[in-house]
């Protein structure tokens, strides 16, 4: 049993982050986006199916929807084009992967699918976070999994981030998060407390702060992200620009008077165009976005 729901402990950690951050300042006078793109593309997504398929569909997206550090080494690099060539080969079949099927998941199924080399490391972490789905569901639907959480989009996070490893992104939670959203949005799962979730922090949400001047950061910090240098995960200036990023989300939410998680589409989209585009945002090798 947890202390505290996700999205509070989300709040709590990333305001104690930022209070002391070092590399990365919030300008509480800058503004963002007041309005935008939000939901999930029927072109782009499997939605027309059983709510089962649906949301089965939307649990394995949200499994395999992280590794932006290693975009640049794959032949279709984007979360658009992964989320496109699982979409088409749902569709294809009639119908997502069966649990008994994500068990036994290997690199080269996923590669297969996506289009990409099954030795490249992130396949194989895809695969992982397959199988860790797969022994999640066990004998399970996927409904019954949105059913066990008992309306709360909070405890749905909860359940993800305790059973698969995956998930367990201490402090953030952002997939565990994004997954509730995302079953909410493809209209398969009602929470009450789903305006409650937090910002999904990534590396795109604080990069379109940081172009707006939401973020603002230190010179070397600056400097290393305009190189494209990694950065290590879970080390201060990651650490700092998640965090910063969730805890400044939750004033423009105030102030545009929208959900955190509806305004985190509009900033996640935005990202998408110039002028935002035309920069590098952080890169960061985790399994957690």
């Amino acid at each position: 049993m947890r202390a505290r729901p996700i999205p509070q402990e989300v709040r709590e950690h990333c305001a104690a982050v930022a209070r002391t951050a070092r590399w990365v300042r919030i300008d509480t006078g800058a503004q963002s986006a007041t309005e935008g793109v939000a939901g999930l593309d029927p072109g782009d997504h499997y939605l027309e199916g059983e709510r089962e398929d649906v949301a089965r569909y939307v649990l394995i997206l949200d499994a395999v929807n992280f590794g932006s550090g290693w975009f640049q080494t794959l032949r279709h690099g984007s979360t658009l084009g992964m989320t496109r060539r699982l979409t088409a080969h749902t569709r294809g079949r009639g119908r997502p992967w069966t649990a008994a099927e994500l068990r036994a998941m290997t690199a080269d199924a996923v590669a297969e699918v996506l289009d990409e080399d099954a030795a490249h490391p992130l396949m194989a972490h895809y695969a992982e976070g397959l199988r860790q789905l797969g022994a999640f569901l066990g004998e399970r639907g996927a409904l019954d999994v949105v059913a066990a959480a008992g309306g709360s989009a909070a405890g749905l996070a909860a359940a993800l981030a305790e059973g698969m490893r995956y998930f367990d992104d201490r402090g953030f939670y952002k997939r565990a998060q994004i997954t509730a959203h995302d079953l909410a949005l493809a209209g398969v799962a009602e929470f009450h407390d789903v305006d409650e979730l937090t910002v999904f922090a990534d590396n795109l949400l604080p990069h379109v702060l940081r172009v707006d001047g939401v973020l603002v950061l230190d010179e070397e910090l600056a400097g290393r992200i305009d190189a494209r240098e990694p950065l290590p995960a879970g080390g201060e200036m990651e650490r700092e620009l998640r965090a910063c990023a969730v805890h400044a989300c939750e004033r423009l939410a105030a102030r545009a008077r929208v959900a955190p998680r509806l305004l985190d589409n509009w900033l996640w989209n935005r990202g998408l165009r110039p002028p935002y585009s035309q920069r590098p945002a952080h890169l960061t090798r985790t399994v957690f976005y």
